[in-house]
């Protein structure tokens, strides 16, 4: 059997990673593993298959600055399909709600190549948030031939539109078994991008880079940031900015240069994991850190005015706070106040599986 695993982004590798490295385990039973990179994030996704020691076969390098989703959509298709053709894959394995996922499904199904998609069934119901992921994952979902669903919440999405039943998997998610494996790796601190990051101060770790909070959301949550440090002298916000040229500019603008705000470069995977595990509280626009961030015990507030992840905010793990300013300030302040408003979300059981994702998914796709 060959299977295709398509990839192009950083959150795609992390949670791919798992499967590339099961499926080679697997190499001695006659599984062949070819591994195609569109290179949708160049930068963010070469650290991560380094880390994960996967070098792709086939590199597209179809990134561009600032390109639109039509031209990465039409480069996608036209340039996946002479990979398809060349090799002939039994399986295509596409992960999450990308364009690169997307595509990968559409170009498999144009082959007549069978599809499993990791991580199906997301929903938020509104196809303007997340944009354009949500109508990613639907389109993918209804190509692909095997979903691997990461809860139950998810399979009943999936069912609701008419999925066959026997064609959904519930695993767990994928980067549950990723973080399980990085956690455990050597890390020095002081070494690190992170070592001028303050030793005796609460941590607030951000990340926001969705398109649909480009502009005043954004804007927002960088004047919720400022005010939060005045008012708590005993915090630091720690910043990883994307570098989404969207992000970049309203980041700059106003919070370069601020006392106890660190504005860093996208940081790999394994400093990243370490800094979540340094940290008080996690605020993101983020899916996958909504799935990440519970299993480090650490609470996630969401700006974002839905989620595909309901199961986080049902267990108490994840909190949605949108973009308004006065309610990121109230929620964060909540948390840095509330001791038992805390530990009640720190402490909730995160629904994302025990991190053997991986093996369930080869193993659908051998019994399959």
């Amino acid at each position: 059997m060959k299977v295709l695993c398509v990839l192009g982004t950083r959150p795609e590798a992390i949670k791919i990673a798992p499967v590339i490295t099961e499926l080679k385990f697997y190499k001695r039973a006659g599984i062949e593993t070819v591994v195609c990179a569109t290179g949708q994030h160049r930068e963010m996704l070469d650290s991560v298959l380094s880390l994960f020691d996967i070098i792709p076969d086939y590199d597209l390098d179809l990134m561009k600055f600032n390109q639109s989703l039509g031209d990465l959509t039409a480069n996608l298709l036209l340039n996946l399909r002479p990979v398809i053709q060349r090799e002939k894959p039994d399986w295509i394995l596409v992960q999450g709600d990308t364009t690169t996922a997307m595509v990968g499904a559409l170009a498999g199904f144009y082959e007549r190549v069978k599809v499993g998609h990791i991580e199906a069934g997301l929903r938020t119901g509104d196809k303007a948030h997340p944009f354009p992921e949500e109508i990613n994952r639907k389109i993918a979902d209804h190509i692909c031939d095997l979903h691997f669903a990461p809860t139950e919440i998810a399979r009943n999405n999936l069912l609701a539109e008419g999925i066959k039943k026997a064609s959904i998997y519930v695993t767990g998610n994928t980067v549950i078994d990723a973080l399980h494996s990085m956690i455990r790796q050597p890390f020095q601190w002081v070494d690190s991008p992170l070592a001028e990051i303050l030793a005796d101060r609460r941590i607030v770790l951000v990340t926001a880079h969705r398109r649909e909070n480009f502009g005043e959301p954004l804007e927002n949550i960088c004047l919720a940031l400022l005010e939060l440090v005045d008012r708590y002298p005993d915090i630091q916000v720690v910043y990883p900015v994307h570098l989404n040229p969207n992000v970049q500019k309203m980041v700059t603008k106003h919070l370069a240069g601020k006392e106890r705000i660190f504005l860093l470069d996208p940081l790999d995977y394994l400093p990243f994991i370490q800094l979540i595990n340094r940290s008080y509280l996690v605020l993101t626009d983020s899916g996958g850190l909504q799935e990440e961030v519970p299993a480090l015990g650490k609470p996630v507030l969401v700006m974002r005015e839905t989620t595909e992840r309901p199961e986080a905010i049902e267990a108490g793990t994840a909190r949605l706070v949108g973009t308004n300013r006065q309610n990121i300030v109230r929620e964060v302040s909540r948390l840095l106040d509330d001791t038992l408003a805390y530990q009640q979300m720190a402490q909730a059981k995160n629904p994302f599986g025990d991190g053997h994702a991986s093996e369930l998914i080869v193993k659908a796709m051998l019994a399959f």
